[in-house]
């Protein structure tokens, strides 16, 4: 498979192993009507071309909440005083290498960066602000916004 080229069996194999990457291949394989060794061939190779970043569980919040509580999870706007690459690249770095920080994005215009975070409580917000947004990260501006429920969450790409 050339690095950007899936055909429409590839795509179908994404669309199925986003939805529930638990399924086995002989599943995937009769989904798609291929067999099961050119299944995982084909699999394999988009692993091989990063197509398939990894695989993970998504556990539900809702459930989890009566073992470890909820937790705060807020959407997080932040804006630099320098905007400079070399900058930008520090203060990425510094927020991706924190577990507490599950999403990263540098938009415009508007803020510089959006993140989602998610903390055991206030205090625990309290020291990821100081600890990514205080203490030397050229931060001009934080503004936080806290869930009070999720009403969807779908990691998915659109591929049709």
């Amino acid at each position: 498979m050339e690095q950007n080229y899936a055909d429409a069996t590839d795509i179908r194999l994404l669309e199925l192993l986003q939805t529930d990457a638990s399924l086995s291949n002989q599943a995937l394989a009769e989904r798609v009507h291929i067999s099961p060794p050119t299944c995982l061939r084909r699999v394999k190779r988009l692993r091989d071309a990063g197509l398939i970043e990894r695989e993970i569980a998504v556990l539900s919040p809702d459930k989890l909440a009566g073992v470890l509580g909820y937790g705060l999870s807020a959407v997080v706007e932040i804006s630099l005083d320098q905007q400079g690459a070399e900058w930008l690249e520090a203060f990425e770095a510094r927020v991706v290498a924190d577990d507490a920080v599950q999403q990263c994005y540098r938009v415009s215009p508007g803020p510089d960066f959006i993140l989602m975070v998610h903390v055991v409580d206030m205090p625990g917000y309290q020291a990821l602000a100081q600890r990514l947004f205080t203490s030397d990260a050229n931060v001009r501006n934080v503004k936080a916004f806290f869930s009070v429920k999720r009403a969807k969450f779908q990691p998915k790409v659109l591929l049709t």
